[in-house]
């Protein structure tokens, strides 16, 4: 069988091949080959002990005890210059774990292609990484220690062969995901690869076969084992896939949410008020979806998933009403959610933009009430950066509730306010310097004259925004201080009536962009 595989990798292999070393592909650059899909890294397996392998390539980098050398693509490397962030995630992996290479373009991932020598394994003491590790001579040592069948599969570009003796190509087929061996022993070797099997099967679209799923269930509590962060990339990674709700179903069932969070089970079974036909947890999980669907960014998924989180310790119950109330929910989701993300160890980037987004969900959107200076209040307390994120987060409230339109009228209608909100100045009111500011730069005492500066400042702002900068009207404001009223109130005049056009003009052009009036 001849698979496509980049000249950048079976060039390595065929190097190995010409130093007298056995080399294949092997691991998940197979299985995505064989399933039509394009690999984010590419693996190299070989009986070529870490020196050996580094004798035959000019430019290698080797800095772990697992024996993975990295065989650097000089070719690649004068025709893409990785950013430092790139250069620094693929050499700074840590113990021969994957480096952060499929972060990187596809042609980067090129740059370096990593080559292992077959390995044989100890015990796992600390359920994740070997005691001890051996090279081996032969092929079948290294498949056998490998987490699952699919992943177990060894090709050899020069000679077509495939080496699949755990029968991995038939799972690929029936789209199964079982484990290379016992499902006990891989998984108590290292507890991850439970987490791994959710995320293989919601990204690939696999069942997972009922002994793998049994062992998941009754090893479930080794994950207290694995770290934080690792645990953090896992549950990333099942959020991003193409179904995140079936793999934190899948989590729920198999008993590892509780160790991943735990929080989000308290809304099982939990009713809400007579706005929502669903309980609290199937609520996130539809809110979750529809982020899912959407292809929305991890910062909306996490904030989707946690936004109703402090519902089942916040519910009440109104007696003249007699309905559920979750009087601050909302910023009793944002402490339980920092806790949450503290403890997953995400960054403090992610962390700030999803407990705004968790924090701020419940804004309010009667159109008949709101006025453009609330509005600005919520943009300026999430940020305009994260406000459409905001948006976002909402309309996954509205069909986690089962509403059947993301967006109603009085929806769009407050995305214009916001776009309004945020538009180039056109007011006084929105430029960078006011009248007491006008009044300490040109000595000027209250009066008129202040109001009539303050106008014509905004004409020059009208003909372009960029000016709208504190020094530029400060220097301005000198200036016109030098002027008559009259000759300012003309100035002025000009500008308000130019304001008013152009007010109009992108007001039309926004309400025409959101269908509202």
């Amino acid at each position: 069988m001849k698979l496509i595989v980049p000249k950048e990798v079976s060039q390595v292999t065929e190097t190995l091949q010409k130093g007298g070393f056995e080399a294949y592909l092997v691991g998940g650059c197979v299985r995505d080959v064989l399933m039509g899909r394009e690999p984010k890294d590419w693996d190299v397996t070989t009986n070529a002990t870490p020196e050996e392998i580094q004798k035959l390539f000019p430019k290698t980098f080797y800095e772990n005890k697992y024996g993975t050398v990295g065989v650097v693509n000089e070719d690649i490397s004068k025709e893409v210059e990785p950013s430092e962030t790139s250069k620094k995630e693929v050499l700074a992996g840590e113990g021969g774990e994957k480096k952060s290479i499929e972060y990187l373009s596809k042609r980067e991932a090129l740059r370096v292609v990593e080559v292992t020598p077959y390995r044989v394994e100890s015990e796992y003491s600390d359920f994740r990484h070997p005691d001890v590790v051996t090279f081996s001579k032969n092929l079948e040592d290294d498949l056998k220690r490998r987490d699952f069948t699919v992943n177990a599969i060894a090709y050899d570009p020069a000679s077509g062969i495939l080496k699949d003796i755990y029968k991995g190509q038939k799972d690929l087929s029936d789209k199964v995901l079982r484990t290379v061996g016992s499902a006990s022993d891989r998984f108590g070797e290292d507890a991850l690869r439970m987490l791994r099997a959710v995320r293989f099967s919601v990204s690939l679209g696999f069942t997972i076969s009922s002994e793998t799923s049994e062992a998941i269930i009754k090893q479930a509590e080794l994950l207290e084992k694995i770290s934080k962060e690792r645990i953090r990339d896992e549950f990333s990674k099942i959020l991003m896939s193409n179904d995140p709700v079936i793999g934190i179903v899948m989590c729920q069932k198999f008993g590892l949410l509780r160790y991943i969070v735990p929080e989000l089970e308290e809304g099982i079974g939990v009713k809400q008020n007579s706005d929502h036909i669903y309980e609290v947890w199937e609520h996130g999980l539809r809110a979750l979806g529809h982020a899912g669907e959407r292809k929305w960014s991890l910062e909306v998924r996490l904030a989707a998933l946690f936004h109703d989180i402090g519902k089942p310790r916040t519910r009440g119950w109104n007696e003249d009403k007699k309905d559920f109330t979750f009087y601050g929910h909302d910023v009793v989701g944002e402490r339980m959610a920092k806790k949450i993300l503290e403890r997953l160890r995400y960054s403090s980037e992610t962390s700030d933009k999803v407990l705004k987004l968790i924090r701020n969900h419940m804004f309010f959107t009667d159109i008949d009430k709101i006025t453009l200076s609330a509005v600005r209040r919520i943009v300026r307390n999430v940020g305009k950066e994260n406000v459409w994120d905001l948006m976002s987060v909402r309309a996954c409230d509205r069909i986690g509730m089962g509403r059947p339109v993301e967006t109603p009228y009085r929806l769009r209608k407050y995305e214009s306010m916001i776009e309004e909100a945020m538009r180039a100045p056109v007011t006084v009111q929105m430029l960078k310097i006011n009248g007491q500011r006008i009044m300490e730069v040109t000595g000027l005492t209250p009066g008129p004259k202040i109001g009539f500066m303050l106008h014509a400042l905004l004409e020059e702002v009208l003909d372009d925004p960029n000016l709208n900068t504190e020094e530029y009207l400060e220097n301005k404001a000198k200036e016109f201080s030098l002027l008559s009223d009259e000759e300012l109130k003309k100035i002025g005049e000009s500008g308000k009536e130019k304001k008013e056009e152009a007010e109009e003009k992108e007001l039309k052009i926004i309400r025409k962009k959101y269908g509202v009036k």
